[in-house]
Parts: structure tokens; sequence; C-alpha cells
């Protein structure tokens, strides 16, 4: 089993917040975290972003909203 790197660490984090991983790239995620301060403290980030965003209720009725998270997700991808 190939190690992760950082950087593609950071382009999974999403699917592993949201339990999409398959179960190999979970196992290689986790292990990289293991070892890795810097992507466990960016993990932690993205998890408190995601609480106070969480936290602002009724955001999501924002216009725009749907298109920056449209954007965000493309950029995910590239």
């Amino acid at each position: 089993m190939a190690d992760l790197s950082c950087r593609v660490l950071v382009e999974l984090v999403t699917d592993y917040l949201e339990g999409a991983l398959p179960e190999a790239e979970l196992a290689r995620f986790e292990a990289h975290l293991a070892h890795c301060a810097g992507c466990e403290a960016y993990l932690e980030q993205v998890r408190a972003t995601i609480a106070l965003v969480g936290a602002t209720g009724g955001q999501e009725e924002r216009p725009g909203l749907e298109a920056l998270l449209a954007e965000l997700r493309r950029a995910r991808r590239r």
C-alpha cells in the first residue's frame, strides 16, 4: 500500500468527512493522519469551519451560495 501525500489527503478530506472513501483509501488516509501533525491540524480546521458554518443557520438561503459551493466542488476535482 503506497503512502498518501499531504496534497492527496487535502483533496480527499471532503470525501473522508462525508464517509465516502473506499476502505483502502480510508486506511491510507487515517495512516497518514496518524503520522502527520500538519494534516491532522488541517482536518481539525476543516471540521471547525463546518461546525461554524452549521452554527450560522439559514445561510443556505443566501443568494449565490449554491454557485459558490458548486465552484468549490469543481476546484476540488481539478
